[in-house]
């Protein structure tokens, strides 16, 4: 199993960005995909997951409205559409399925 992030970077606030996880040695369309966040020197926090079928299970109340997650089986990738971008997004975001995780793509809000 192999999960690889892409995507991140530096933005301002009210900035977007899209996020990638390309995924790997697994049937893709059979699991469920998570995307994950974290802070300095905070502890790693769900966004948000999206169902083997597409449907999607919860947004973290903090990132409701402003992310967005959907997937790709043909592409065997899941992204993670964030708008509205404010400084308290800065973490490393990082991608989970099958008891994987991704090494992740950091995410720095700042003007």
């Amino acid at each position: 199993v192999q999960l690889v992030e892409s995507g991140g970077g530096l933005v301002q606030p009210g900035g977007s960005l899209r996020l990638s996880c390309a995924a790997s040695g697994f049937t893709f369309s059979s699991y469920g995909m998570s995307w994950y966040r974290q802070a300095p020197g905070k502890e790693r926090e769900l966004v948000v997951t999206i169902t083997s079928n597409g449907v999607i299970t919860r947004y973290a109340n903090s990132v409701k409205g402003r992310f967005t997650i959907s997937r790709d089986n043909g592409k065997t990738t899941v992204y993670l559409q964030i708008d509205s971008l404010k400084p308290e997004d800065t973490a490393v975001y990082y991608c989970y399925a099958k008891a994987t995780w991704g090494q992740g793509t950091q995410v720095t809000v700042s003007s």
